[in-house]
């Protein structure tokens, strides 16, 4: 049994199936068309300080809200800065806010997913019903109310959307390891000894990653729109430091005089959220075991 246990995680296997799955990816054209969609927005946000044609916070009365021309590719907003700019900076909140939240939510669901499924008895009773509980409430609307009760701030938007995306990981890990605990390389693992802690990390968590990567990449993307109705709100990214979804509630007084200042941010979020859906709809497909080659 301790042979079936170590052959499941054979290198060789593994390194087929992992060529074999980028190759389903790479032939897939939307999921490369989210992935180039990802980069750019990731390299934008890195790369703010040298691609910003201005400084994002810094006010010009004498350009406010100029439609877009050769010196404002975007126009400016109602301060007169630069909106290319606060573009380009506010994919480092938004971007910073979807993936943080996210690993928040990995690193606790995670863990309770797998305590529940594994050992099942009273911590699955326990973990399931708070489970439960949590996901009773309407993501948006927890969201809302835990970034209310702790605070405006980026920081605290992304402790907020965790928390609130976190239930989804536990229930899928929790899921995932109902299947695969009773197969012959985990009954074989607790044959041989090993603690359940170690069957856990060695054998069990490997064996469930691929659904969770997938609902990882998706739920970034219901992130970055949270942390933009957070923000729009007036719970995430503060002023004057820029955001899309507070450029977003600062451009609804002026839709009929500078629309450009709404349409921009909207491509924006749309776009990146765009862009992390077919990448999640990609690696789904690449990572299934039971799609044809």
């Amino acid at each position: 049994m301790a042979t079936v246990a170590k052959s499941v995680l054979d290198p060789d296997a593994w390194h087929w199936w992992q060529s074999r799955g980028v190759k389903k990816f790479v032939a897939n054209r939307s999921a490369m068309v989210g992935a180039v969609i990802v980069l750019v927005f990731l390299m934008l946000a890195i790369l703010a300080p040298y691609l910003a044609p201005y400084s994002p916070v810094k006010a010009d009365f004498m350009a406010v809200r100029h439609a877009p021309d050769a010196a404002h590719w975007l126009g400016t907003d109602e301060l007169g800065r630069d909106i290319l700019s606060r573009l380009i900076w506010g994919a480092r909140a938004s971007l910073l806010a979807g993936c943080v939240s996210v690993l928040i939510a990995m690193a606790i669901g995670v863990p309770l997913g797998l305590m529940a499924g594994y050992w099942r008895g009273i911590w699955d009773g326990i973990i399931s019903r708070v489970i439960e509980a949590l996901l009773s409430c309407p993501f948006l609307v927890l969201a809302i109310a835990l970034g209310a009760f702790l605070g405006p701030s980026l920081t605290n938007a992304m402790i907020a959307i965790g928390v609130s995306v976190m239930p989804i990981f536990a229930r899928i890990t929790r899921a995932q390891v109902l299947n695969i605990r009773n197969e012959e390389y985990i009954q074989g693992a607790r044959a041989i000894g090993l603690p359940d802690r170690w069957i856990m990390i060695r054998y069990v968590l490997p064996n469930v990653l691929s659904p969770i990567v997938v609902q990882a990449t998706l739920a970034i993307a219901s992130a970055i729109i949270t942390e933009a109705s957070l923000s729009f709100l007036g719970l995430g990214q503060q002023p004057p430091s820029p955001s899309w979804g507070a450029m977003l509630n600062t451009a609804k007084s002026f839709l009929e005089q500078a629309s450009w200042m709404s349409i921009f941010p909207g491509i924006a979020i749309f776009l990146t959220v765009q862009g992390f859906n077919l990448l999640g709809d990609g690696l789904r497909d690449a990572l299934d075991p039971r799609s044809s080659n």
